[in-house]
């Protein structure tokens, strides 16, 4: 089904912005590589499928997020996002606060070594220590996103079609990695959980107010002063409020652990 939807996505329009056709080969090379990647995961995905049963939910929670993905990254969105700042940070958000924790919920690593046979744990096992630590995930996601927010870089994602698909890697990969350690973290690693969305709350709320407040353009030179601020506020309340919803789910599972425990001990 997501293949699909990508080679449909893909050879839309060239006012959908990167089609897959609309250009010469060597220019949509990143393109295809997207659509080919996607193509994997979900390909793989349907195979270990057969073999590792996914818990209730995460089957739907995974395809939702991987149409998401294709409607981001070959919809109408991208073509949108290299006139308008308002609209980059759609898609920048729907990576961020959708997608990823889509995918932080959906556990598919289990499906993918499954369909590979157990080939690639060289490349998991760092990854899965990696997400023991929320708050350097933390880190690590601010860096991408303020890195990726500031003039030059965000330019230059908007100019060079290899960087502009390197910005949404980054944003999805250090998005997925920063959910996948608070939703999934161990009780003893709630609070830095927490600690890790709340810096995340407060750096993206202020980089939203940031391009809220200003009095000047900082992207497109002929950019209107409007659409960045528009920009601030979709990146500053409803990103806002994705991170204040993860806030709550983790601490509502650790009261409930919380309960459980005591109840066994009375009884």
């Amino acid at each position: 089904m997501l293949v699909g939807l990508v080679l449909l996505l893909g050879f839309a329009p060239a006012a959908y912005g990167h089609g897959l056709l609309d250009g010469h080969l060597a220019e949509r090379l990143p393109i295809w590589g997207c659509a080919i990647l996607l193509a994997a995961m979900w390909g793989l995905y349907l195979l270990g499928q057969r073999k590792v049963t996914p818990h209730r939910g995460e089957a739907l929670w995974f395809h939702t997020g991987m149409i998401i993905a294709a409607l981001a990254t070959f919809g109408p969105f991208d073509g949108w996002a290299e006139t308008s700042t308002a609209m980059h940070m759609v898609q920048h958000m729907l990576y961020m606060v959708i997608v990823a924790p889509l995918w932080a919920l959906a556990r598919p690593l289990p499906q993918w070594q499954a369909a590979m046979q157990g080939r690639g744990r060289g490349l998991w096992h760092p990854i899965l220590k990696a997400g023991r630590y929320p708050t350097a995930a933390a880190l690590l996601h601010a860096l991408a996103i303020w890195g990726w927010h500031a003039p030059k870089p965000y330019q230059l994602a908007l100019d060079n079609l290899w960087w502009h698909v390197t910005e949404h890697i980054c944003f999805l990969f250090t998005g997925w990695l920063l959910w996948w350690s608070c939703l999934r973290a161990s009780h003893a690693r709630v609070p830095q959980a927490l600690l890790a969305l709340l810096l995340t709350l407060m750096h993206t709320g202020l980089l939203g107010a940031l391009l809220t407040f200003s009095t000047q353009t900082l992207y497109h030179e002929s950019g209107e002063l409007a659409d960045q601020q528009l920009a601030g506020l979709i990146m500053w309340v409803p990103g806002s409020l994705a991170y204040m919803l993860g806030l709550g789910w983790i601490a509502w599972r650790w009261i409930n652990r919380q309960w459980r425990r005591a109840t066994e001990r009375v009884a």
